[in-house]
């Protein structure tokens, strides 16, 4: 046995001190959909929430064995701060956590639920850059102890728990495993533990996807630009320590998916499930979309995460609908005369629904410009409803799909 499986196993049975394994879930609604034996890996049922947790255990516990007590410091906007967080309150050591200024008040508000009197939270920086450059000074002011969320060996270390758990727990190593990727952490602490050999599937969001780009140009680069929806995921480079264990991933086995496909699934796995999950937590699960799933297959998805502010579910379901097909915005230019929005609601069938009606000007002295919102039933029901429109000499310009437009007008 090698000795980083050695190390993940020691490392595993320590955590048993702290918190229970998560479950590892058959799930009947997915395992009959793909007509495969689908099991969820629930991370989102770690007493945080996420699997950040444990590479935080494992790096603070290897800096203590080693008979430093330093103050911990971390930037972090999400599930690594409050893993950071717990783990401070459990050793019973100072931690100082940065975060950036637009951090949600929910997630400030979780980590100083876990981590008590033990951290302190500094609000620094408009963005994540920022705060980590700030963080990092201030450990090198202090020499304190930085804890990275995913470059690190003992973090890596830690989340490869995640594999020992599904280990014991399925018996056997399932007939592929679909892992998330952000930074790199998780999926390539779980790939060094079971190896190379194991049939692995790596899911990055479209926005984010920071371990292609660093497979086609043969080490780490910097995205120019990502999407934080899934902010769990949405990493503009991929770690150098971890990339090196992932460094001969075959490419084919690398998926990136849209952020607006991903809400279909969180709202997919809340309605019929209740399961609440946060976009980078339900990539794996939005992921079995696109593979050639095998009939009986053993498949087990890492669900990450399932630390979800409430106060966004109206945006999950407009992204939804709108990938769905279900919801459109157009600008219309409508006529000025009496009855020309009678004569346009007669377009609409019994499935249709106006969302949004906005009169914005007035852009000729017989016409005016409306956006107007439409859901529907069926996908396929624009078809018809653009044609009554045109039609009856309503003419729009269809903005659902264009960026800068719907920045300021949706």
């Amino acid at each position: 046995m090698s000795d980083f499986r050695t190390n993940a196993r020691a490392a595993e049975a320590e955590m048993r001190e702290v918190f229970e394994p998560t479950p590892l879930q058959r799930n009947a609604h997915l395992s009959d959909k793909y007509g495969a034996e689908v099991y969820l890996k629930r991370e989102d049922l770690s007493p945080v929430r996420s699997y950040k947790l444990r590479g935080a255990f494992n790096a603070m516990r290897k800096v203590m064995d080693g008979g430093d007590a330093p103050v911990f410091v971390c930037a972090s906007a999400g599930n690594h701060a409050q893993g950071v967080a717990f783990m401070c309150r459990h050793f019973g050591v100072r931690g100082v956590i940065f975060m950036p200024v637009t951090t949600p008040q929910q997630k400030i508000g979780q980590t100083r639920k876990f981590g008590g009197d033990a951290v302190t939270i500094r609000m620094v920086g408009d963005y994540f850059d920022d705060t980590l450059a700030k963080a990092q000074a201030y450990c090198a002011e202090v020499g304190g102890h930085f804890l990275s969320p995913f470059d690190d060996e003992d973090v890596i270390e830690g989340q490869a728990s995640v594999a020992v758990e599904i280990e014991a727990q399925l018996g056997v190593v399932p007939d592929r495993i679909v892992l998330p990727v952000g930074g790199g952490g998780l999926s390539s602490g779980v790939r060094s533990y079971f190896g190379p050999e194991a049939n692995m599937v790596f899911v990055e969001p479209v926005g984010g996807a920071c371990l292609a780009a660093a497979l086609k140009a043969g080490e780490p680069v910097r995205l120019k630009s990502v999407n934080t929806f899934a902010d769990g995921a949405a990493v503009a480079q991929i770690g150098a320590r971890t990339f090196k264990r992932l460094r001969d991933v075959d490419a084919a086995n690398v998926i990136a998916v849209a952020e607006d496909r991903v809400c279909t699934t969180m709202l997919e796995m809340l309605n019929i499930e209740g399961m609440v999950l946060e976009p980078a937590g339900a990539l794996a699960v939005d992921a079995l979309k696109d593979l050639d799933v095998r009939p009986g297959e053993t498949i087990v998805c890492v669900t990450s995460g399932g630390n979800f502010d409430f106060e966004r579910l109206p945006e999950v379901k407009e992204r939804a609908q709108r990938f769905a097909g279900l919801k459109k915005y157009f600008v219309l230019r409508m006529p000025q005369r009496p009855g020309a929005l009678k004569d346009f609601l007669t377009i609409l069938g019994p499935d249709d629904d106006i969302a949004r009606f906005e009169y914005l000007k007035k852009s000729a002295r017989n016409f005016g410009s409306v956006l107007i919102g439409i859901e529907t039933s069926d996908a396929a029901n624009f078809e018809r409803i653009e044609a009554e429109m045109a039609a009856g000499g309503f003419e729009h310009r269809d903005i659902t799909n264009d960026q800068i437009l719907a920045e300021f007008l949706i």
